[in-house]
């Protein structure tokens, strides 16, 4: 099979995987079987999923070596973000509680 047949297969599952994955965490709550908190787990399961899948599927990024340093790069953009949107959190939360 050619490379470019492979890279192409690699596009089309990862295009499907993402489409499902989406598709589950809009069902879940869509149609909620479980209480708010178990949906909430559900829905940022499928999201970490859903990260792997673009990373492998569309980044090309896996555990082998050539691709550790562009891993680390994400890694540690992934951790600011999260740095930031928790700031954001506490700083609007103390505004909230200010408020009343």
């Amino acid at each position: 099979m050619s490379a470019r047949a492979t890279e192409t297969r690699r596009y089309v599952t990862g295009l499907l995987l993402a489409l499902t994955l989406t598709g589950g965490a809009f069902a879940v709550v869509h149609w909620p079987i479980a209480d708010r908190g178990t949906t909430l787990a559900a829905i940022f399961a499928l999201a970490l999923v859903q990260a792997l899948v673009h990373f492998r599927c569309f980044l090309h990024i896996g555990p082998r070596r050539s691709s550790r340093d562009d891993l680390i790069l994400l890694l540690f953009s992934s951790l600011i973000i999260v740095l930031m949107v928790a700031g954001t959190l506490v700083v609007l939360s103390n505004l909230a509680t200010r408020m009343h």
